[in-house]
């Protein structure tokens, strides 16, 4: 079976490992460069943010996709060299208003959180600013250096004989009837295959929309960023309040985000921001303070309605996939949706629950 896959950040090259895994041809294309969009500008934390807030079927996601990532790293270790650097260096959320909820979710979840009070918090974390009155304490929870990761995932895709294609800006389709022929790119080249599966993060309604399917409403949301570093090690924990976290790289670099902003298909960084965000950094770990920013980035995120990711296919195409329409949590689901996708698409027995991730129903076929 030969795929094509239309999207080269976190989800259309996992997904294509699988398939290149299971025997597939594979060819990968992306409309600018590989793995240079959402996947490159987010935080790297393995879970969605406060969790205890989303619905049942990111929480399935996350699950399975939190167990799959210590064997997926040693393995990209094995097979390129690249270590990812997922770091298991636990999540601090601090003055939760709904920490009982939190506290009721980790029972049923199975997942440890520890509840401190002031003191506590003052003496297990002397580096934080006075003021904050209670922390929840998730020692379980990781991150993962994500452009490491996408370098490791495509020198993995190119020794599993991928064929990846940047620049290849998918602007219409061939079909007929319900059957997709080929994806046709701005430079008129033609991609024909057996399947199709559209990965294209925020772009993934306009890619689709040119196959007059049904509209996957994925709108981009936009998130910006900031770099810091300091010694290694001088922050030992990510630390978050109110949406805005720090996270620390094993090498001293400090991510600070992120916002979140409704601007379109707008990626450019704004002063504002920048000033918001440093007082963000500076209130979570003081340390911070008075230090200069590295670098200032912004990201467009993928949004689905109720933030619950389309995984499966496309009603009105019968060989045209989606995996897309992650938020803020695409790199914290991409082993489980790639998974999921592959299954389906393969036939096999699928490990979650696939319905409540199909797309809408379908519009008459053109």
């Amino acid at each position: 079976m030969k795929v094509v896959i239309i999207g080269g950040g976190v989800m259309g090259l996992m997904t294509a490992r699988l398939l290149a895994k299971a025997g597939c041809e594979v060819v990968l294309l992306e409309r600018g460069q590989i793995g240079h969009e959402a996947s490159w500008a987010g935080g790297g934390i393995v879970s969605p943010l406060y969790p205890w807030r989303y619905s049942t079927p990111v929480t399935a996601l996350a699950s399975v996709a939190q167990k799959a990532y210590p064997l997926l790293a040693e393995e990209l270790i094995a097979e390129t060299e690249i270590d990812p650097e997922l770091t298991v260096s636990g999540l601090l959320m601090l003055d939760a208003d709904d920490a009982r909820d939190a506290e009721s979710w980790a029972l049923i979840q199975e997942q440890e959180i520890q509840r401190w009070g002031g003191n506590a918090l003052r003496s297990r974390m002397p580096g934080l600013a006075a003021g904050w009155q209670e922390g929840l304490w998730m020692p379980a929870i990781a991150n993962i250096r994500n452009p490491r990761l996408l370098k490791a995932l495509r020198r993995a895709l190119v020794l599993e004989g991928v064929m990846i294609y940047e620049q290849a800006n998918v602007r219409s389709w061939q079909y007929s009837g319900g059957r997709v022929l080929a994806a046709v790119a701005a430079d008129g080249c033609e991609y024909e295959a057996d399947v199709f599966v559209i990965c294209g993060g925020a772009w993934s309604n306009e890619i689709s929309a040119q196959a007059h399917t049904a509209p996957l409403a994925v709108r981009p949301v936009r998130g910006q960023m900031l770099l810091y570093r300091l010694e290694p090690g001088a922050l030992p924990c990510m630390v978050m309040a109110a949406g805005r976290y720090v996270i620390p790289r094993r090498d001293g670099h400090i991510l600070c985000g992120s916002t979140l902003e409704e601007t379109g298909f707008d990626k450019s960084t704004t002063s504002n921001a920048r000033s918001s965000l440093i007082v963000s950094a500076e209130r979570l770990w003081p340390a911070l303070a008075g230090l200069e920013p590295l670098a200032h980035w912004a990201g467009l995120r993928p949004a689905a309605p109720n933030g619950i990711p389309f995984i499966g296919r496309v009603p009105d195409r019968d060989n045209l996939w989606v995996n897309a329409g992650h938020f803020r949590n695409g790199l914290v689901l991409a082993p489980a949706s790639a998974q999921l996708l592959v299954d389906q698409l393969l036939g096999r027995a699928t490990q979650l629950d696939a319905r409540p991730y199909q797309l809408p129903s379908a519009l008459p076929v053109h």
